[in-house]
């Protein structure tokens, strides 16, 4: 008989009563489950129940504890949808079907082993679960939603933040205000998780002269349960109660107890559901210290002693570092980190230096920072940057860590990639299901099935989605724009904010100044000749948070703020505040070009430029992080960096080169019309963006070469 994949069924208790009708009640389920967050079929029918409370929070949990009895009257006697409803049920069905066939089960029939257990700071599902910042957390739900797409047997694990990140807002000066809204777990899809004997599951971590409890909810995605820990319990002393409060917060003890309650606290949750992974990926370091309980819990299980523990613990466990920025890389001085690993150095019976040397992150003194990088890198034996330059990069500045034991290894590269039904635009999805059928970006030729679209359709499909974000641009400036007092009349001027038919560059990423947000602006007098253009207008859409102890990219966001309001720019230059997912989506799928001009080589990948690039948004990018592989030459620009070792020098070489670009190439090529106003050299370069980005760099393309050169070779250890 056949293994089947192992997908993990975690017991979880419903603690709300929808009261749905007999006919639908099905959508309870559905709603549990955030397989809905890509799938079309469903948040059309979530929206046709109640499209205000839809539009508003975008949550199928919300709405169904909104809905009317008077609605359900109406809706369970209409035949378009009771057919609908009926058709995403089986829909649900087919895709949880232990049957089905994914990828795992038709490539390895034989796999017997267990999970895999993913661990990562931040889980970006869905904007409406708001427990992630920006990339490393979009990265990591996308990770979730292909391994469940592909049958892969994961089990991920993270924490669950009562006031997630910060909601921006800027007031009248441009000036960055933060926001923490307190989330009501109740209305979210998250069920408590449940211990052996019915009761909700607690877990105990020991922190320095006393234990914190956390709870554990589930957050089911796809096939993929995400068990997310929360100190928010009357058991803990309210300072303990705290340290699940805010993601990313500034003090430096907060975020190790974090760190603590994430990995040791995580692996101690997968140990009490009696789940034996069979293989552990660390995304990041802000996770390693899972390794801490894991040396103890082998320890406990045989190994005879901590060099031994250690070497099992290494051989079963894959690293992922990010980023070569020195905030990525999280250290802690000696004495915090003396204080947090002392309890944890006499359950393991060895010195408390023993464990701080796993963090040193280079040779030498005694007494240096503890970093969990070093600490991840030490105590896997695969790792990988996320693009090939990344990996190079990061090989670089660990390269001596590499070599402590006698063995060489590399930090080798596995690329990021996007989840294509998350981020793909609908217009486009529609007019390529219709071109290659239901499910085409699942195999790699269907992308190229792009090329045989008439150049009309596929002008139109974008044209729909650029209209749609003009229109939603429009209502959050609006928006913006009363909650600071304007007049009448000025709000009403944001009726003709945005010519959907004028060339429009996108950027939108974290604030952090060596993304460079302000390098398009460096020169205001040749870029407001650039924009002015009767014949060739240009706009500019901004997005993105600066964290809130970054007074630089605050700094930055309120110049460009300021700079849009000017009369000459008003309308030209966007910023739109809150950025998050759904922002993001909005842009990735309507602008023309995507900006990304970050100082080489500090960005790892880079994934928002894939997403815009899979809808056919033309890349006009630094040769950085995943840029280097994806450009072919005919799907986008390159902006060849400046090597110059002075930060004016380098920024003043690397800005005249986008203006040239633009300029003689890009504004051009847009500009340049047929007979019956199509841009025939655009709309070809926009099929192969597309074509070429689409199967190289989905988030399937990066589960699989996760499984094959990580997850499958911890198995065999």
């Amino acid at each position: 008989m056949t293994p089947q994949t192992p997908f993990i069924q975690i017991p979880a208790r419903q603690v709300v009563d929808f009261e749905l009708p007999a006919e639908v009640a099905r959508l309870g389920e559905i709603a549990y489950n955030l397989w809905w967050s890509w799938t079309g079929e469903a948040r059309r029918l979530f929206s046709t129940i109640d499209q205000e409370v839809w539009g508003r929070y975008r949550n199928p949990v919300e709405l169904l504890l909104s809905a009317k009895h008077a609605r359900w009257d109406v809706l369970i006697h209409s035949e378009s949808f009771m057919a609908s409803y009926t058709a995403l049920v089986r829909k649900f069905d087919r895709y949880l079907g232990r049957n089905q066939g994914t990828w795992f089960d038709q490539r390895y029939p034989d796999y017997d082993r267990g999970p895999f257990a993913y661990f990562s700071m931040e889980f970006g599902v869905h904007q409406s679960l708001a427990m992630y910042s920006g990339g490393l957390g979009v990265l990591s739900g996308d990770h979730c939603k292909s391994a469940s797409d592909l049958g892969v047997p994961l089990v991920a694990v993270g924490l669950l933040y009562r006031y997630g990140y910060f909601r921006q807002t800027l007031d009248d000066d441009g000036f960055q205000q933060h926001h923490y809204p307190q989330y009501d777990f109740g209305r979210l899809p998250l069920k408590p998780v449940q211990s052996s004997d019915g009761s909700e599951l607690i877990v105990r971590v020991p922190f320095p002269g006393r234990e914190v409890a956390a709870r554990v909810l589930l957050a089911q995605v796809g096939r993929v349960p995400l068990l997310l820990l929360d100190t928010d319990v009357r058991e803990n002393d309210l300072a303990d109660r705290a340290i699940t409060s805010v993601l990313y917060v500034r003090g430096r003890e907060m975020r190790l107890a974090q760190e603590m309650v994430l990995g040791a606290g995580g692996g101690t949750v997968l140990r009490a559901l009696g789940v034996e992974p069979a293989g552990w990926h660390i995304n990041e370091g802000h996770s390693a210290l899972l390794q801490v309980e894991r040396l103890r819990a082998a320890l406990v299980a045989g190994e005879p002693d901590f060099d031994r523990a250690l070497e099992s613990v290494t051989r079963a466990t894959a690293f992922t570092t990010h980023t070569p920025v020195p905030a990525g890389n999280e250290t802690f001085e000696v004495d915090l980190a003396l204080r947090y690993l002392t309890p944890w150095a006499e359950q393991l019976a060895v010195p408390v230096e023993k464990l701080l040397a796993l963090g040193h992150g280079d040779h030498g003194e005694l007494r240096q920072p503890f970093n969990l990088t070093a600490l991840g890198l030490r105590t896997s034996v695969f790792a990988n940057g996320v693009s090939q330059l990344n990996a190079e990069v990061v090989d670089g500045m660990w390269r001596h860590l590499m070599t402590e034991d006698g063995a060489e290894r590399r930090i080798v590269g596995i690329t990021n990639g996007v989840h294509v039904p998350t981020w793909l635009g609908v217009e486009l999805t529609t007019l390529l299901s219709e071109q290659a059928g239901d499910g085409w970006w699942e195999a790699e030729r269907s992308w190229e099935a792009v090329e045989q679209v008439a150049d009309r359709d596929l002008w139109g499909a974008h044209q729909a989605q650029k209209e749609r974000l003009v229109r939603f641009v429009r209502s959050r400036i609006r928006e913006q724009m009363a909650r600071n007092g304007r007049s009448p009349s000025e709000l009403r001027r944001v009726d003709d904010l945005l010519d959907p038919r004028a060339l429009t560059i996108g950027f939108a990423r974290r604030f952090a100044t060596y993304k460079r947000a302000g390098l398009i602006f460096h020169d205001l007098h040749r870029l407001r000749q650039l924009i002015s253009q009767a014949s060739s207008p240009i706009q500019i859409i901004m997005a993105g948070k600066a964290h809130p102890a970054d007074r630089p990219g605050q700094e930055l966001i309120r110049h460009i703020f300021n700079l849009s309001q000017e009369r000459d720019l008003w309308g030209r230059v966007i910023f739109l505040e809150d950025y998050d997912m759904r922002v993001g989506r909005m842009l990735v799928q309507g602008v023309d070009v995507w900006l990304n001009n970050p100082v080489r080589p500090m960005e790892a990948s880079g994934t928002s430029g894939q997403k815009a690039a899979m809808n056919g948004v033309l890349n006009l990018s630094i040769a950085d992080g995943w840029w280097p592989e994806g450009f072919t030459g005919d799907n986008g620009w390159t902006i060849e960096a400046a090597a110059a070792a002075e930060e004016r020098d380098r920024d003043q070489i690397d800005a005249t080169q986008l203006y040239q670009m633009l300029e003689d190439e890009v504004v051009p090529m847009f500009y340049d019309r047929d007979d019956a106003d199509l841009p025939l050299g655009w709309l070809a370069m926009m099929k192969r963006s597309i074509a070429s980005v689409g199967p190289r760099f989905s988030s399937d393309r990066m589960l699989r070469d996760y499984v094959e050169r990580a997850y499958l070779p911890l198995t065999d250890a």
